[in-house]
């Protein structure tokens, strides 16, 4: 088996190692956060922060702004203090806070849903999202020149076709409509240097299949895609124009399916004319029951790898949080670091040198290369059981020796220097080479 180099430079290397929310305990407790600052992570997405209520206080709209008689230009009827907190030490780690505007989902809404039925007034409630956008931008209110550039509208509207169902929106999806369409257009004519998207779509798993192979493809499946094209329809009429900076959208589903998936959100926003628009795909885990494991360390740096080669423009892991079910990169019983975690840091080594190079391998070996001009970084990938020994080659030629650093089943970010182009990939390994 090899691993081939080539020294043609080709794109740059995207930003794919994003996250969703922050790693923290409690609403002081910030002692987790640079573990995100080392690993590079260029965005943490705000949603779901603190919990599946939101803790009542971070981010949302009706955590910020109580009271929905209150005056939209009063900074008095905001209250930012948690979100300030949160947002600064993101920026203190060098990440960028990419600013979900509506609620946290409510996975108890049968019992009493609290903040998804559509605002009262959709303007209002707009004029309420400037005011956040102000707040981090222009110094509003006591606020930041944070220069958050990506900004959200809400998430997952068309979760369930039934509203009694959903568990984000509990309006038509027709009215989710609308609310985009007012809140995009104000948002953009008072800051046109932000950009501004959604809707954090649940995905087209009835373009490939399922987010797991016990299950079938559902009606509600065929819902999410039904959707995409009515929200496209929708703001591509001449009645409804609205901006659409970017397109957001979520999949849990493996590598190969992703890159599926899309491909086809891709050439559905061409074919509805938004043909610069960003493909940003904004939560995906390729499996919680792999949770803290070498081969979810491997899964998700596969993941990343894949992903170079599709459209998607952005991504974000899902998620950072300590404590949720679906956080692999930190332990719930004491923060610490699963092995996963060392993934995203190994994938940044390559995010830092920008250019991609040429890079080919024998033996469903995953791998992506970028380099510097001085320095060349390889990340190599090994999801299967079983160990591969593999030659690695520069323009034809093996390598003299390479500098490695290893997190399999034995190791965690081991470090080592091997003589001679031969390596060994462990089972369900991650291999940053570095040349």
């Amino acid at each position: 088996m090899f691993i081939d180099l080539g020294g043609k430079l080709q794109e740059q290397i995207k930003p794919l190692h994003g996250v969703c929310c922050a790693p923290f305990f409690g609403s002081g407790d910030s002692s987790l956060f640079h573990y995100l600052g080392e690993a590079g992570i260029p965005y943490s997405r705000l949603h779901d922060t603190g919990g599946e209520f939101g803790r009542g206080v971070f981010v949302d709209i009706d955590n910020i702004f109580r009271d929905p008689d209150g005056d939209p230009d009063d900074p008095a009827c905001y209250d930012f203090a948690f979100t300030d907190w949160l947002i600064t030490n993101l920026e203190q780690q060098g990440v960028k806070a990419f600013y979900r505007l509506g609620p946290t989902i409510e996975n108890y809404q049968r019992i009493k849903p609290y903040h998804i039925n559509p605002p009262k007034d959709f303007h209002k409630w707009a004029r309420v999202c400037a005011g956040i956008i102000r707040h981090y931008n222009h110094g509003w209110a006591d606020g930041f020149h944070y220069g958050l550039e990506y900004w959200e509208i809400w998430n997952e509207p068309e979760n369930e076709p039934d509203v009694a169902d959903n568990t984000m929106w509990k309006g038509t999806i027709e009215e989710f409509f609308d609310l985009y369409v007012i809140t995009a257009n104000h948002l953009k004519k008072e800051f046109p240097e932000i950009k501004v998207g959604g809707y954090a779509s649940c995905g087209f798993y009835a373009i490939t299949g399922t987010p797991s192979p016990q299950a079938k493809v559902s009606a509600r499946f065929e819902h999410f895609v039904t959707v995409f094209h009515q929200f496209l329809k929708h703001i591509s009429s001449p009645e409804h124009t609205a901006p659409l900076d970017f397109f957001s959208w979520h999949s849990y589903s493996c590598a190969e399916e992703v890159a599926r998936q899309a491909a086809y959100a891709d050439e559905t926003l061409k074919s509805y004319g938004f043909h610069n628009t960003e493909n940003i795909f904004d939560e995906w885990n390729p499996g919680t029951q792999n949770r803290g494991t070498p081969l979810d360390a491997a899964l998700i740096a596969g993941m990343m790898v894949t992903l170079q080669d599709t459209p998607v423009d952005k991504a974000m892991y899902y998620d950072a949080s300590v404590t949720c079910f679906y956080c692999g990169m930190f332990s719930p019983m004491n923060g610490e670091p699963f092995k996963a975690y060392y993934s995203f840091k190994a994938f940044n080594e390559l995010y830092k040198l920008k250019n991609r190079v040429e890079c080919t391998a024998s033996g469903s070996i995953k791998t992506l290369a970028a380099s510097d001009g001085k320095k060349t970084a390889v990340l190599a990938v090994n999801e299967s059981d079983r160990s591969k020994r593999v030659t690695l080659r520069r323009d034809g030629k093996p390598v003299p020796g390479m500098s490695v650093t290893v997190t399999d089943k034995r190791r965690t970010e081991a470090a080592e220097t091997i003589e001679g182009p031969d390596i060994t990939l462990g089972a369900q390994s991650v291999t940053l080479i570095l040349l």
